[in-house]
């Protein structure tokens, strides 16, 4: 019989567990569960007390490459003695899985699993821990360079908005605002004193939903999927823009916690104050590439929920906001 083609699959996690007791020589009682379906599938394999995470990635997301790359950086983290889930090598010291799906050859990677559990609202001195991580991360990967994306305000401002205008139509108030935002933004950040600011290597993503915290405070940082090469004040600005997302600016506790995730940042290595000018800017700007993310992904993560009333709603309600809070146009903004 002849299959249609397609474009995405949910492996099967009983074979997947199947497939991992061969290769890792996990024991006959092990299992597997899809756990997230999205970029990537992640999948929870459990082998009695020991657990595991098997990402599983998409068609043509990452190349092998790019899979090498966050490898590489993972193991150098781990050596440093970073709090990370890291990859595991199979019984042939391979660390990349290839799985022949009906849409193609998908990657996979097996990760040690991070200990503890996501919490939403997180305490001022968690905060605080959080910020020093984030911060003996960045004293290791300042001046490194990963053979991966370059997050340059094209990437995250241009790249971005041509994924989003194929969803929202060009005559709207909204596309007005983030186009006239966009050239704002491109201008401060050609005119930024890049002398004062640090670059190396980012996650790019670290936010509630990518940190274990055990019961006596110990924060794990995971999935570097979108790892790459920028100003490491990047993570800075995402990481307050997911804190203003989940607390909102007007909570009588949400500046105190910025402020504690910024002194443990600066306990260990100081921002200056570029970075620190450039924060509200850099994160309206990965509202930008985030957004991009989600149309570019339309075809097997955010069609549940993409649509032109979703990044009207999405505009208004988090990036107009945000940009309005700092007063970005009126250059009154500060960390």
């Amino acid at each position: 019989m002849t299959h249609f083609p397609v474009t995405n699959s949910n492996l099967s996690a009983t074979h997947l567990g199947l497939f991992l007791q061969e290769k890792y020589s996990l024991s006959k009682d092990t299992k597997c569960q899809l756990i997230k379906a999205g970029i990537n599938d992640t999948y929870l394999v459990t082998d009695n007390s020991n657990k595991f995470v098997f990402r599983v990635y998409s068609l043509n997301w990452r190349s092998k490459t790019e899979i090498d790359e966050e490898i590489k950086l993972l193991n150098q983290l781990k050596e440093n003695t970073i709090s990370i889930s890291y990859p595991l090598s199979d019984n042939e010291s391979n660390y990349v899985q290839t799985l022949s799906a009906p849409e193609g050859d998908r990657f996979a990677v097996l990760f040690t699993f991070a200990s503890g559990e996501k919490q939403h609202i997180i305490s001022e001195e968690t905060h605080f821990q959080i910020g020093q991580l984030i911060a003996r991360l960045h004293k290791i990967t300042t001046n490194q360079k990963l053979n991966r994306i370059d997050y340059t305000p094209e990437a995250i401002l241009i790249d971005s908005l041509k994924e989003v205008s194929a969803f929202l139509k060009s005559d709207t108030e909204e596309m007005s605002f983030m186009k006239s935002t966009q050239i704002y933004l491109l201008k401060e950040f050609e005119n930024a004193d890049i002398s004062q600011i640090r670059q190396g290597i980012v996650h790019l993503d670290i936010w509630f939903d990518n940190l274990n915290i055990t019961t006596d405070n110990q924060v794990t940082i995971f999935d570097f999927d979108f790892c790459g090469n920028g100003w490491l004040c990047l993570d800075i600005a995402y990481y307050i823009l997911q804190l203003h997302n989940i607390e909102k600016y007007e909570a009588k506790d949400y500046q105190p916690k910025v402020d504690r995730f910024l002194q443990g940042y600066e306990s260990l290595t100081p921002l200056s104050a570029e970075e620190k000018r450039l924060i509200p800017m850099l994160g309206v700007s990965l509202y930008f590439f985030y957004l991009g993310v989600q149309c570019q992904r339309y075809d097997n993560w955010s069609n549940s929920f993409l649509s032109e009333n979703y990044l009207k709603r999405f505009i208004n309600g988090l990036v107009r906001r945000y940009y309005d809070i700092y007063k970005l146009g009126d250059n009154k903004n500060c960390a």
